[in-house]
Order: C-alpha cells, then sequence, then structure tokens
C-alpha cells in the first residue's frame, strides 16, 4: 500500500467512523425517549423510577451481548450503567 492509498483508506474509514457514531447518537436519543414513556407509564401504574434488579438485568445482558460480539463485556456494562442513568434522568424529567 502506498502512502497516498494509505491516506485514502484512513479519509474513508473516518468517515465511516462518523456515520457510525451518527447512528450510535440517534439510537440513544431513541432509547432515552423510550425510557422517558417507560417513565410516564410507572407513574401511572405508582412504581418508582429506580428499580435496581431490572438495571442489573439490562446491564448484565449487555455484558452477554457484548462476548457474543467479540467486544469486552467489562467495557461494554460500564457504558449501559451511563445508559441507565440518562435513561433514569429522562424517566424522573416525566414525574
Amino acid at each position: 500500500m502506498t502512502e497516498e492509498q494509505a491516506s485514502a483508506e484512513l479519509d474513508q474509514l473516518r468517515t465511516e467512523i462518523e456515520r457510525v457514531d451518527r447512528a450510535i447518537v440517534a439510537q440513544l436519543a431513541e432509547r432515552v425517549a423510550l425510557a422517558a414513556r417507560i417513565g410516564a407509564a410507572k407513574k401511572v401504574l405508582g412504581l418508582p423510577t429506580l428499580d435496581p434488579r431490572r438495571e442489573a438485568f439490562v446491564v448484565r445482558r449487555a455484558g452477554e451481548l457484548a462476548r457474543e460480539a467479540g467486544l469486552p463485556d467489562e467495557d461494554t456494562r460500564y457504558l449501559f450503567w451511563h445508559l441507565i442513568a440518562m435513561s433514569r434522568r429522562a424517566q424522573l424529567e416525566q414525574g
């Protein structure tokens, strides 16, 4: 591979990363919007926002999915704890 080819490939790969990043952010926004709707339903049902058992299940499941995809499960669980915090805030805003 020449330097020119490597430079072109680098630019293309960075463009692909940006596309994936946009898709990830769109998926995050969709998930948080769903969490807000869950918060509204919990409010009607008189359920608390915090559901430690459900949150732990979601994080465990994410770790399993990460392993299946060849990703480090610990890093994925870390990300999902932050995602759950975002989702919880969205639910609290429904209150």
